[in-house]
């Protein structure tokens, strides 16, 4: 499958329900770091503009870089911004994550900003969008809200309340999970736990919802095993752990590899 077919089709394969999408994530802000992880096997890299340091001028080059090199390209935007959702959607992103969406109305506002009319009211501009699909206006217009991915975090007590009606919403095509803040509201701010029992219940009730909705599931896995546990789980796109992990994580094992050898 060719690089643009793979882009092309990320949109049909998560909401198919293919399962099994592994996403590399991406906060350190340098469009090269994104051509780098993009030549491994990822089904995808998320750009993290909530807790990442990320602007829009840096996003849409990184967008770039992954489109290059074959992958689809997401961002999650920081919380209410929905302005740059539409903004980087225009720029050739596959799909756009929203934080902290907490209510039926936090949804509506959101899906309007990334779809265009009927379901939304996402305003026309998509210059970069069109050079990469190779797209004419009239052709882009008539399939940007299928192939392109609107997805809402679920990740508070008062989203996991409304999680139904937030799924109701036209133009909302799946969720995504963040399982720290989630267990941070569960804990009432006690503590920072994703990988528990409690949690796990959680997302297997959220998953169970998703169905119900024919929505899709995504989720942050800490690490690759993580991931691993939460595609068995049902969960259909996973993040396998975010780059500082991984890059750290790289050079720690060198390190020990390094001085293993040393002292043997």
């Amino acid at each position: 499958m060719s690089g643009a077919t793979t882009i092309d089709a990320f949109a049909s394969r998560i909401k198919g329900g293919e399962g099994g999408l592994i996403s590399a994530w991406i906060g350190i802000p340098d469009p090269l770091f994104v051509n780098h992880l993009a030549q491994e096997a990822f089904d995808a890299i998320v750009l993290d503009m909530q807790h990442g340091i990320w602007d829009i001028g840096s996003a849409a080059v990184g967008i770039g870089q992954g489109r290059l090199a074959g992958k689809p390209v997401l961002a999650r935007i920081p919380v209410g911004d929905f302005a740059s959702a539409s903004r980087l959607l225009d720029a050739g992103a596959s799909g756009i994550i929203a934080p902290m969406i907490n209510s039926a109305s936090d949804a509506e506002a959101f899906a309007k900003a990334t779809k265009y009319p009927p379901l939304g009211e996402r305003s026309w501009g998509p210059t970069l969008a069109m050079n990469h699909t190779g797209l004419s206006a009239a052709d882009y217009l008539a399939t940007a809200n299928e192939q392109t991915v609107t997805i809402a975090m679920i990740e508070t007590r008062a989203a996991l309340d409304a999680a139904d009606e937030i799924m109701r919403v036209d133009g909302i095509d799946g969720i995504f999970v963040g399982p720290s803040d989630l267990s941070i509201a569960l804990s009432s701010g006690a503590k920072l736990a994703p990988d528990t029992a409690e949690v796990d219940g959680v997302l297997k009730h959220l998953i169970a919802r998703c169905r119900a909705h024919s929505k899709f599931a995504c989720v942050f896995g800490s690490n690759g095993e993580r991931a691993g546990e939460l595609l068995k789980m049902g969960f259909d796109f996973v993040i396998a752990g975010a780059d500082t992990q991984q890059l750290r994580s790289g050079a720690a094992s060198a390190i020990a590899a390094a001085r293993r050898v040393q002292a043997g």
